[in-house]
Parts: C-alpha cells; structure tokens; sequence
C-alpha cells in the first residue's frame, strides 16, 4: 500500500511540513502538509521538488578512510584512535568539530555534548555561524538570551512590516507568501522594504529604501532620535522594563538628518516619511535577515534594530516586534543545543560559571569546556597553523562557503586528519577527507528541528538509508564509545537523545531561562514518533506561551531589558582599482552548494549558470555588454569569471554574485573565494556581504553550449558551469578549443554513450561550429560553438534530449538551435513549479492575459510559490510599454 509521511522540508528557517507519499513502485512525490501552522500546504518551488532530488548519484555508499572502502568498525576505530591520541599529545584543543544547520537537533546536541562536554573543548562552531551569530549575539545583548520574541502570525497581525536586509520573496518564499496574502486581504497594511538591491520582495513594497551596504546602523539610530524627538518613546515601558536608553540616545543623537542621509545615500524626505510611519503605527514588526547579520556591523545593527522596538514599547505584542528570519532549517535548533563555540546547551553560556556547574552535573561530565571555543573564521585559521590538529565536518561544505575559501581548502589539504560525514561524495570538501562516512540524508534520517518562530517539528524516515549510510548522530555516538564514553553516548533512538535535551532544558530551570521544554523530558518512542509542531517554551505542567516579554521581563539579572548603544560605522575610502561592493548570496531556485537542489533539472532551468548583477551605467563604463563574461578580482589576488547580468535591480558601484556553484559545478565561480575574512567582532559572524573587487571583462578566443545525454567529463576551458537536464545535462563554458579539434572532444565526452551517427558544419569566417550526435532517433548531443556568446534557445535546445527525432530534414531545426517556425520555444524558464518560460507568458498576454493573476489563471504561473510573480509582472510591463510605442 502507498504510505503518507508527515515531515519537515529540510531547507529554509521557515520550516514548512511537507507529506511525502511513496507508492508501491517505490515512486515518490511531496506536498504542503495542510495542517503545519508554518506554511498550511504552502510550499516554494525548492520544497516541491524535493521529490527530484533524491536518487543516489554521487552519493556517499560506505565508510572510506584513505579513498578506500572499509567496514564501519575500521572507520569509526581509525576517527576514535586518531582523536584520541591527537588529544593526548596536545590537548582537547587541538581537534574541532565544524557541523550545519542542516543536521537535526539530535545530531546537533549528541555532537555539543561529546566535543563540550567530555572531549573538553569548546571547539565546536557551526555553518550558522556564517548565517545568524549575529541575531544571537544582539538577541543575548538586549534580551539577556537568545529570544526571538514573536511568531509568524504577527507578520499578518501588523499594520506596518520593515523588511531589512530580506529578499523574502526568494529565501522565505512561503513567509513571503503568507504577508503577501496578508496585505492583499487588508490593503491598508504598509510594506518597507530596505535593501540595496530592488528584489523580488520590493514588489511588494510601499516604499523601498535603496539604501547604501552597511547603512542599517545610521538608519535605525535615526529612527531613535526621532523617536524621541516625536513623542514616539513608550515612557512607562522604558521606565518599568528597560535600563540603558541614555546611553543609546546620546548615541543615536551623534548624526543628524544631513548626516543620515549621507551614510545611508538615502533622501530626506525619504527618511523622514520612514520614520513618521514607524512613529504613527502602533503594530510594526521589523524582519531581518542576512542583508543585517552578514556584516563587520552586525550585531550592532540588530541592536539598533531592537533599541527601537523597546523604546516604542512594540515588542511581545500581537502584531509588532523585531523579527530574525532563520537561513536554514535548523539553525534554531542548533542555538538550542549550544552549537555555536560560545554558547552551552539549552540556551546557556559557557562564559557563566553557574551555567557550566549545572550542565556538567547533568551530563556527568569529567573535564568539561570552561572557556568559549574557536568561532568558524578563527578555527579554520587555527587549522591552517597548526593549532588544530584534527576535524570532523558534518553536513557542511566549507571549502565553498567560507570567506577566503581557498586558504580554507589548502588548510584542510594540510591538516593532519580530517573527517567528513556528509550524504554526497564528491563535494569540494569531501575530497579533502582522510576519512569518509556515508550520512543518512532527508527522508531516511528522524528527528527535529525548530523553526523560525521557534516551531519544533520532527523529520521523519520515509526511505531506507542507502548502502551504509547512518544518521550523524550515531555515528558520533559509536566514536564517543570507542573514546571510552559508552555511558553517556548509549543512546537507542532519536527519541532518547530528545528526551535527554528536554530534561536537561527543565533542569534547575526556575524561569531564569527562556528554552524550556521539560514536558517532553519522559517522552517515549510512540510520543516521540506521533508528536506534532508545537512552539517553545513547552513546560513540565504542559503550558505554553505564543510570545515572549508581553510581560516586560526580561532574561537579564534585574529582568530588564538593555539597550545597547551603536554607532554607525565610518565608511570606508574608495579604493579606486577595487571600486565595487561585493553582495553574496542565495538565488530562487537554488539552496547552500546545491548537493540537493542541483539533482533537480526542473530548478536548474530558471537559471543554471553563475551571474554577476551589475548596474547599465557600470557595465557600460567598463564596457561589458549583457552576458558577456566578467571577471571579479579581490585586493588579496583570488578571482572568479561569471555571466554578467545588467539590471538597474543592482545599485551603481555594487555587484551581487550567488553563493552556489562549487568546483563540481563551475570551479571559477566560487565566489566566497573574494570575500576576505573580516567578522564582526562581537559575534565573529564573517560579512559576507561586504567584500571589494574590481570588475572587468572577461574575453576569450572561443565560447560554448552543449546539450548532452551524459555528463562531459572532459573540459578543458578556463571557463565552464554545468547543470542538470531532464534527459542529461547543460554545459556552458569558455576558453582555448580544444587542440585536437571539437569532433574529437565532442567523442571523447560521449564514449560512454557509444557515439552514433555526427553530423554538423564548420563557418571559417564567424568561427561558428555546430555538431549533433545520433543514436537512431535519439540525440545524444548538440554542441554549439562561436567566438562570441552562443545565441542558442537552451531550454528548448536541452529538451530536445527527450525526443525522438526521426524526420532527418527536421534535424536542420537542431542546427540552428531554435525550433522551426512552426515549433514551439518557451524561451528562458520564469516560473520553475511549473516550467512556464517567458515565451509561453509573452503568447498569454499578445492573448489577452495583462494581469498576473490572469497568467495564472491561463498558464499556472505563479500560483504555488509565488516567487515568480514578480518576474512575470515585469515581463508585463514591458509587453506593455512596446505595444504602447
């Protein structure tokens, strides 16, 4: 019989249930579940695909130590045996775990505890790190705890959401949805959105503040004063539940409006508009993200954020608050359990002596940590000197997202032992592995994560692991046995360690500690099996509560909230070679180093090759035309080549570049290879989003495109990016030809497909070549090659690898790269849900379709996730303004 699993999509903070259905022939497909209070059936176009990212291409089979297979006895012995001994010689120090958002929490709590707690070292950070150590660390300097105050509901309660540093529409496209239909149902609801780029989120706006990168502190200081200068400051709620706001206003008195306007390249009439509203409206939440964390400024920002929050009396209340969105789906989860080096479990500071008596007595643990541990950025230069000895990464891939990743690789090659746990065999990191071990990946592994709004949900199994593979936290556990720990790593189930974590949440808990989940301390399997979304705190008599501080008491020692006065960082001199702002980040359709996302053709197809957004006016200084390729250098030597894409979306003298493509996908493009390793010195959180590069074009002698059944394994190019076909894979690349001529590369690339019948024409003049490889009907590939970028139809030249092409007059239409006159083309791929590329939306409105809805209505675009309604808005507009002319 076909089963149904209850589960929780394993990508964004936003946390949404999905249920996943296997069929008797093993098929299987997602939905929304209905029932989850964070999405209720919602899903983004990542979530409804994760059905097509689950076969076992490249993944990780069985244990290997030195590329060798073993037995799990071999390779757990080898990683117990060498950490052992490394400790030893030269102390708990000397080794390090570096874990992910992406683990569960019992994978996440069984590491916190082995590493904290017995090895006895705080050497233990997290790829949350990179994403919300600031939120934590302004969080736990104003609140005296890591709280997020609110939940989703107040995004649809509010009369007024600021959405700062948040491309929502794309990274927490069903949040975006939920304040989208929020705003559609009550359309006196204002939208600020503060980004420097104009975003898909910025459709939804009132106003969007264009604001220069990193002037957040500027802004929200401003907002303060005039806060205070308006009547604007809750007088009785300071008074009775707050301490510090003399210092923060002396502070944000420092800039004046001129001043303000300057730091943040944004008008006066602009600001003051800003500010009125934030003043006049009494339910405002403000949502922030990564635009915020990812800076040498960003706990201050969060702290300039929430200074306006208390001073307004908004926050713990229906409808208003400061909001952190969560990156990935379990990076709650992990602040939970103490996974960053300078936190202990249940939301508790090492740095804080009766903290550290209290988990040490819970845990009955020897020599536990007693000083905080390396943060990301200073452990992988600690192992690039030789202080760290040996790691073990799970389920990250830091070789591609850490700042300079490239002295992160060559640190890792030089690294006496490194382990890696992860479900992909091949990632830039892995390879770097002295010893492999298979993990178990989404649907085969069960446990829990806590989103956002603080929502644990579970993960659930719903496929067998494949070959060997096991979930992390077995795996540390079996290590932690053979380092003479079987007590305290004897753990049956995930269901045992998440009892653990809750009694050890309720220990000595008098309400001084804002996690609380002891109601779940005797949890049994069926429980634990069964157990439904539900929001921390969840106490031992069962009680609950929605939103935290409503009653003005804090986690501080006098229960107190404190403002933190900021001050806006001095900007920096412009550098006349390295002009350009470097922005990182996520794309649509694509998630972290795309080892899920990226065995998804049907995601690949929006956009399936590295891009640098850079402004018209910029490009045209620079004398880059659109999709030319460009060069990207940093003041310390690395550099990338990418696509370039000219929009005025981009702000003049910044470029943004994705996070995604690795050295399996397009090795030129690892972009965080620029970004130098410059943190914020409070939360040691890297910015990510401030890097400096110069930009140039990037020519070379011949470019490409190849369709081709098989994945080319031969390329040679100094420039190439590479992506996943319904029937193969898409190849774009630049660079020398080949020595020995396209024919033969073109057979060598196809050897394993048994090259048939090869056909095509050589232009000596425009350096044109065109190929076609038969297999009877079935092609086996199209290669088009020229001296300048290829103009091809490539979504259409792709799904020719799924027909069968038995008219050989018709072939002559594959030559050409564009279907005949009668063929249909849908052109670049929009809408990913339901693969509407803009030629099919261009038909609907020429139709009569001039609204987005009535395109959904026609074609379906837009109408699941919601993240492409922006796009084709624009194509709208633009079909409009030509038919004007």
């Amino acid at each position: 019989m076909p089963t149904e699993t209850r589960t929780t999509c394993p990508y964004c903070g936003v946390g949404c249930g999905v249920i996943a259905r296997v069929d008797n022939d093993g098929h299987v497909s997602v939905k929304g579940d209905p029932e989850h209070p964070a999405n209720y059936g919602r899903l983004c176009s990542k979530g409804s695909a994760l059905a097509e990212t689950l076969d076992l291409d490249g993944r990780a089979l069985y244990p290997e130590v030195g590329r060798v297979r073993k037995s799990w006895d071999e390779a757990l012995d080898v990683v117990a045996s060498r950490f052992r001994q490394t400790i030893a010689e030269h102390g708990p120090d000397a080794v390090a775990f570096y874990i992910s958002g992406q683990m569960l929490t019992e994978d996440y709590y069984v590491a916190n505890k082995l590493m904290k707690g017995f090895i006895g070292s705080a050497n233990i950070d997290t790829n949350s790190r990179l994403c919300m150590a600031s939120s934590v660390a302004g969080h736990r300097r104003a609140f005296g705890s890591d709280t997020v105050p609110g939940c989703y509901e107040d995004l649809e309660l509010a009369d007024l959401v600021v959405l700062v540093g948040s491309n929502m529409a794309w990274c927490h496209p069903v949040l975006y949805q939920r304040l989208a239909a929020a705003k559609a149902s009550r359309p006196t609801m204002k939208v600020i959105v503060i980004d420097p780029r104009r975003t898909a989120t910025s459709d939804i706006a009132d106003m969007h503040l264009q604001m220069r990168p990193d002037g957040d502190v500027a802004l929200f200081n401003g907002l303060l004063a005039f806060l205070a200068e308006n009547g604007g400051i809750d007088e009785t709620f300071v008074g009775k539940h707050t301490s510090g706001i003399g210092e923060a206003l002396v502070a944000a008195a420092r800039l004046d409006m001129a001043e303000i306007a300057e730091a943040t390249g944004l008008s006066m009439p602009a600001l003051r508009q800003f500010y009125r509203l934030f003043c006049a409206t009494e339910r405002v939440v403000t949502c922030y993200s990564q635009g915020v964390n990812q800076s040498a400024s960003g706990t201050d920002k969060v702290n300039a954020i929430i200074n306006c929050h208390l001073a307004s009396g908004r926050i713990g209340r229906p409808g208003m608050g400061p909001f952190s969105l969560t990156g990935q789906p379990n990076a709650m989860g992990g602040r939970e359990v103490g996974g960053l080096a300078n936190m202990l479990a249940a939301h508790m500071a090492i740095e804080n002596p009766a903290h550290r008596d209290l988990v040490t007595r819970f845990w009955k643990a020897p020599a536990p940590a007693h000083r905080p541990g390396l943060k990301a950025v200073d452990m992988f230069k600690a192992v690039a000197d030789g202080r760290i000895k040996a790691i073990w990464i799970m389920s990250t891939n830091p070789v591609v997202s850490m700042p300079e990743a490239d002295l992160v690789r060559d640190a890792l090659r030089a690294c006496p032992f490194v382990v890696v746990s992860d479900i992909q065999k091949n990632t830039d990191t892995a390879r770097l592995a002295h010893v492999l071990l298979p993990a178990a990946g989404w649907g085969e592994k069960s446990g829990s994560v806590t989103n956002s709004e603080r929502r644990i949900s579970r993960q659930r199994a719903f496929l067998a692991s494949p070959g060997e593979a096991l979930p992390d936290w077995r795996q540390m556990a079996e290590v932690g046995k053979r380092m003479g720990l079987a007590a305290a790593f004897d753990y049956a189930s995930p269901a045992k360690i998440f009892a653990e974590h809750a009694a050890l949440s309720a220990f000595e808990n008098d309400g001084a500690r804002d996690f609380d989940i002891g109601a779940y301390a005797d949890i049994d399997e069926q429980t634990y099996e069964q157990l439904t979304p539900f929001q921390w705190p969840r106490f031992k008599d069962g009680s609950s509560r929605k939103r935290f501080f409503e009653d003005g008491r804090f986690f501080t020692e006098d229960r107190k909230a404190r403002f933190v006065p900021v001050h806006a960082p001095a900007r920096s001199e412009t550098d006349e070679l390295y002009a350009f702002t470097l922005n990182t980040g996520r794309i649509r359709d694509h998630w972290h180093t795309m080892t899920r996302t990226g065995k998804s053709a049907r995601l690949s197809a929006h956009i399936a090759e590295p891009f640098c957004e850079i402004h018209p006016h910029d490009a045209r200084h620079h004398r880059i035309g659109d999709a030319d390729l460009v060069r990207l250098r940093s003041p310390e030597g690395a550099s990338i080549v990418v696509r370039a894409l000219i929009t005025d979306r981009q702000m003049r003298g910044s470029v943004f570049v994705p996070m995604h493509w690795t050295a399996e996908t397009a090795p030129s493009a690892r972009v965080d290879t620029l970004v130098p390793s410059r943190v914020d010195p409070v939360s040691g959180q890297p910015a990510l989003k401030m890097g400096r590069v110069s930009v140039s074009r990037y020519t070379a002698p011949t470019h490409g495109f190849l369709v081709s059944a098989g994945r080319p394994t031969d390329l040679p190019f100094s420039y190439w990016a590479i992506a996943k076909a319904d029937a193969g894979y898409r190849l774009e690349f630049a660079g020398d030809p080949p020595a020995d001529g396209w024919e033969a590369w073109l057979s060598r690339n196809l050897q394993a497909e048994g090259l048939g019948e090869l056909t095509g024409y050589h232009d000596a003049n425009s350096g044109d070549h065109r190929f076609l490889a038969f297999d009877g009907e079935r092609l086996l590939a199209a290669l088009f090659v020229s001296s300048g970028p290829v103009e091809v139809s490539r979504q259409w030249a792709a799904e020719q690898l799924q027909v069968r092409h038995a008219d050989f007059r018709a072939r002559t239409a594959l030559i050409a790269g564009r279907p005949a006159a009668a063929g249909s083309d849908k052109g670049a791929i929009v809408c990913s849900c339901f693969s509407v590329g803009v030629n099919d939306i261009l038909a609907a409105a020429q139709g009569g379709c001039r609204s987005v809805d009535a395109i959904g209505a026609a074609l379906n675009a837009g109408t699941n996730c919601g993240s492409c309604r922006s796009d084709i808005k624009r194509i709208l507009d633009a079909t409009h303004i030509l038919a004007a002319e």
